[in-house]
């Protein structure tokens, strides 16, 4: 058995150190690219979101590689994301792919069926073992996760602009390459003495925006074009809420911040009371949570036809308006192009620019 994932931002690291740590024989995705997206899409209904269909080709490209199992995570409520599997699994039989197995990991779908699912994985049910070399995993990951987020300070300050992209490329092809948990270690442990050794200049004080919407299209980099890149080339510091990391603690193992989901619940009471699915809520109230800390602006990014975001994203100009926050959304599908959506962000941030000429100007009159 060949197991296989879906490609989204880190995940790969978590999946690479457990599997290593399990001695179970896995291969990994290729990074998403246009051909991924090209076979996912020549495949899947037109009208489904783009993670599907990016998904499917992740599949594909991993069965050309030699992967016979295919492991997906489960959910809950009205977000489609809990159909994906049964999809996935009708569409590649269709393809001919009858003899690769979906195996869902869904929190929601009870403990005998979870338990089925990682006897399935492992070959065993000896949870200490699979617990202890999840938390290794995880936390490895993690670092990772933070490794980003360093980045999202140094990309607007480096004096040398691109040093961040480049160090931060040079660690996925060397992990990919690791051959066990340790090397893994030494190349994130490496990584951070690299960026932290870059020159930035720590008088510069960068617009900043606070980056919302659907976990995929926020976490995949090549779903939503390098984005954390884009806006750090710019001169523009990154403030996200969403990583690979936090999403396994809360969706597979449960474990919620109650004092972050709190605040969230309740800067997001006004505009939405009832829980829709996806992560419309924590777009709502991370969005009023970042406006107070004096953010200067918020971008929401969502693919094409998701409902938990679409009604997001028709509450979140009124939350904009009360908050005196620029908002910029954008919609990604297969045919959106990286031309006009650069375009957009550029133009977002000369508003943001001259919003804050504005604002230290009034300030300047105040004084005097």
């Amino acid at each position: 058995m060949k197991i296989t994932i879906p490609h989204l931002g880190n995940l790969y690291v978590f999946v690479k150190v457990l599997f290593d740590c399990l001695a179970v024989e896995y291969i990994l995705p290729p990074p998403c690219t246009k051909r991924t997206l090209e076979i996912g899409t020549k495949y899947s209904p037109e009208m489904a979101c783009l993670p599907l269909k990016i998904n499917l080709g992740n599949f594909i490209e991993s069965i050309e590689l030699g992967a016979d199992t295919i492991i997906i995570t489960g959910a809950g409520g009205p977000c489609r994301y809990g159909y994906y599997c049964k999809m996935h699994e009708e569409m590649l039989k269709d393809l001919g792919y009858s003899n690769v197995k979906l195996i869902a990991i869904d929190p929601y779908a009870g403990l005998p069926a979870l338990l089925k699912s990682i006897k399935t994985i492992f070959g065993t049910v000896d949870f200490i073992n699979i617990a202890v070399s999840g938390v290794r995993a995880y936390r490895v990951m993690a670092e990772v996760d933070r490794l980003d987020k360093l980045c999202y300070y140094i990309r607007p300050r480096e004096l040398v602009k691109g040093s961040a992209n480049a160090v931060m490329r040079l660690l996925r092809d060397k992990i990919y390459s690791a051959r066990n948990i340790g090397e893994v270690k030494k190349i994130v442990k490496e990584t951070r003495a690299a960026l932290l050794n870059i020159e930035v200049d720590t008088t510069l004080n960068p617009l900043k925006i606070g980056l919302m919407g659907e976990i995929y299209t926020i976490i995949e980099p090549f779903t939503n074009f390098n984005m954390e890149e884009l806006l750090g080339d710019l001169g523009i510091e990154v403030d996200k809420t969403l990583t690979i990391s936090k999403w396994i603690k809360e969706h597979l193992v449960k474990l919620h911040n109650h004092k972050e989901k709190a605040e969230y619940d309740k800067a997001c009471e006004p505009y939405l009371k009832t829980p829709i699915g996806g992560h419309a809520r924590e777009s709502i109230g991370h969005s009023a949570l970042y406006a107070k800390r004096g953010g200067d602006g918020i971008m929401q990014i969502y693919p094409l036809t998701c409902m938990p975001e679409i009604v997001a994203s028709s509450i979140l100009p009124a939350l904009s308006r009360d908050y005196d926050i620029p908002l910029l959304t954008v919609v990604i599908d297969e045919i959106t192009g990286d031309a006009g959506y650069k375009t957009r962000i550029e133009a977002f941030k000369d508003l943001l620019l001259k919003k804050r000429e504005a604002k230290n100007n009034d300030g300047l009159l105040c004084r005097n």
